[in-house]
């Protein structure tokens, strides 16, 4: 580091994350300033950054939430104090009067005589440091501690008494800093508890790596999302503009921008995550946790040694990592745990798998403008509807141009001297087809990422088919040790995770008796026709309910898409409801494929939580024009052989 200290994350240009200021950082309502005072350091101290700016100012409250941040993660080396002008007008009248102060005070820093904007930031170790852009690139480079200062000593951790009469580093030891495990650590903290996180990403086959957060913030849903409204944005551009009456002459997509737009924020939600357990009081440790024994668990980095912690409980939230490919060559291809922090294009890509990764990345990939074919060896979106899943399939093969390969897996994928990609396979007549590709994305699954925990030594046993840890009410085998998320047989759902990791912890450590409740849950796909759903699949309802089962269905056309006579597909939104004629027409299954699918659905899922019917459903009055008003004119059902369509706007 160029000025020595503590290295610190990558912090972003926006967002940033929110703070609360601390007593030593006080925020004044300022006329003028006492520089002179400001530039006072005692020995011992930590360095003290000043942060001057006009109240409304976005780039000053940037600057202050930054300076807050810090503080809060090093408080022994940062101090800061806000100096807010109520008005730009007050600031200016300072920035003029201090001007002759700036020029004999910051001598070794003539930009500060001549710096107008806000904010005016400056140290009693560093001096003038700049403006918003300057003291974010400052604390990228590190935290300076003052000359000559040392770390004090860490404290002694306080021993955790437990019901067997031993006693251990930590009441809790969570193994995992994804959605869930951060949850349940956080929630552990609450009551008391003396907690560590234990997280360690490591590299994928192409080298990636990430931050604290897990999977759905670094390589998951968030940068998914985000890449997924940007080919909106493009679809937009290009089939709705010009009927909405927007005249586009230029549209170019800049896939670099995206990426550094998006692993910025990823950054920053990195960054807020450490603050926050900090704040809670739980310790993070960047490390591999492997277990010793039930209580005992190693902590491993390659760069930072070994050592070993006690706990009494341990929760397991890893979650999973992508299956790799079983063909020759398999290592060239890239996952999602690297697509969305690749810096250049991909180009011409083959997605291989029909999960609802594959089906989300070739959709946002092929809305960019990059050719893409997805190679499919059975069934779409394997575990959903799958009336829902073709429908989908129709919809990128008519309405997006992506075109499907059924029926085959890749043989092999060679590496030519030109850096492309050949990949070779069979087609269900036998054919042998060979075609070159600039990138080939595995998306064909994933497995638990239990391989370095040694849950042997620690008595964990493992379901032999899936691989995942045998839990009940996410207990193990083991009666101190839980494990939770996508790492157990249960909906591999950000939010699922997190209930049931804040769940945990209320019945470990506060006496609650409520647990998981895993059966409807709402989820969503992000494919170009979105999906939404909650229940029963129609298969699955035939199955349990038999001739008791009834389906209410309709096609519709969302207003936005009405315009455009491009939208050749726009009449391929759809929604359906399944019921159980035995219990007054209860909805079991809801479905929607259609713009806006996860706003949709989501209050779908409250009201299937409340057990409502389908006279409960259609007398709710609509909201008018809305696609979500559909539910609420639901009257042709599947058995009547009506068509579907919808009768008018």
């Amino acid at each position: 580091m160029a000025r020595g200290g503590i290295a610190v994350w990558n912090l972003l240009r926006k967002p940033l994350p929110l703070v609360p200021r601390r007593a030593q950082g006080v925020r004044f309502k300022m006329t003028t300033v006492n520089l002179q005072q400001t530039l006072l350091r005692h020995s011992g101290e930590a360095t003290k950054y000043h942060v001057a700016g006009w109240l409304s100012c976005p780039y000053f409250q940037k600057a202050a939430d930054v300076a807050a941040a810090m503080h809060a993660l090093y408080p022994e080396h940062v101090d800061y104090q806000i100096h807010e002008f109520q008005d730009r007008e007050s600031y200016k009248k300072w920035l003029a009067e201090a001007n002759e102060d700036f020029k004999t005070l910051f001598a070794a820093t003539p930009k500060a005589a001549t710096h107008t904007s806000s904010p005016f930031v400056w140290s009693n170790t560093h001096g003038f440091l700049g403006g918003c852009d300057a003291t974010l690139a400052h604390f990228r480079e590190g935290v300076a501690a003052p000359k000559g200062a040392t770390a004090p000593p860490a404290p002694t951790p306080r021993i955790a008494s437990v019901d067997d009469g031993k006693t251990y580093d930590y009441d809790l030891v969570v193994i995992g800093g994804g959605s869930g495990g951060l949850a349940c650590s956080k929630e552990a903290a609450k009551y008391g508890k003396k907690v560590c996180v234990l997280d360690y990403v490591k590299p994928s086959p192409s080298g990636t790596t990430w931050g604290l957060g897990g999977t759905c913030v670094n390589v998951g849903c968030i940068p998914k999302k985000l890449m997924h409204q940007s080919s909106i944005i493009g679809e937009i551009i290009h089939k709705d503009s010009k009927p909405f009456g927007w005249n586009v002459t230029e549209s170019k997509f800049e896939w670099p921008q995206l990426v550094e737009s998006v692993n910025n924020y990823i950054k920053g939600l990195n960054f807020k995550y450490k603050v926050d357990l900090r704040d809670k009081k739980v310790k993070y440790e960047n490390f591999l946790g492997t277990f010793v024994d039930a209580h005992t668990i190693e902590l491993s980095n390659p760069k930072k040694g070994t050592k070993t912690i006690t706990t009494r409980d341990v929760v397991i939230a890893v979650g999973g990592r992508p299956r790799q490919l079983p063909c020759e060559g398999a290592e060239h291809a890239i996952t999602s745990d690297d697509i969305f922090w690749r810096t250049t294009p991909p180009g011409k890509t083959l997605v291989v798998g029909a999960s609802y990764v594959a089906l989300e990345c070739a959709g946002f990939l092929k809305g960019m403008g990059f050719d893409v074919k997805v190679m499919v060896r059975s069934i779409f979106l394997r575990g959903f509807d799958q009336d829902m899943a073709n429908r989908i399939a129709d919809f990128m093969e008519d309405e997006s141009g992506i075109e499907f390969v059924r029926g085959s897996v890749p043989q092999s994928i060679t590496k030519l001297d030109s850096g492309k990609l050949k990949v070779q396979w069979k087609t269900n007549d036998g054919e042998v087809v060979e075609e070159e590709f600039d990138t080939v994305l595995n998306a064909t699954g994933r497995d638990p990422d239990v391989a370095k925990l040694a849950l042997d030594k620690a008595g964990v046993n493992l379901n032999k088919s899936s691989g995942r840890i045998l839990v009940r009410n996410e207990q193990t085998s083991t009666p101190n040790i839980y494990a939770l998320g996508d790492v157990i047989d249960a909906p591999e759902l950000t939010p699922v995770a997190i209930q049931a990791g804040r769940l945990l912890a209320r019945r470990l450590y506060n006496n609650e008796t409520v647990y998981m409740d895993y059966d409807k849950v709402c989820t969503t796909v992000f494919t170009p026709i979105e999906y939404g759903c909650c229940g029963l699949s129609e298969d699955d309802a035939k199955t349990k309910l038999g001739d008791n089962m009834e389906v209410y269905h309709q096609n519709f056309t969302p207003l936005e898409w009405s315009l455009s006579e491009t939208r050749v597909g726009a009449t391929s939104c759809y929604c359906k409801v399944i019921c159980d004629k035995s219990r007054n027409l209860s909805v079991v299954g809801f479905h929607y494929l259609g713009p806006n699918a996860g706003e949709v659905t989501q209050a779908i899922g409250l009201a299937m939580k409340l057990g409502f019917t389908y006279k409960d459903m259609v007398n709710v009055v609509g909201i008018h024009p809305t696609t979500a008003e559909v539910f609420t004119t639901l009257e042709v059902t599947k058995s009547s052989g009506k068509s579907a369509a919808a009768a008018g706007c």
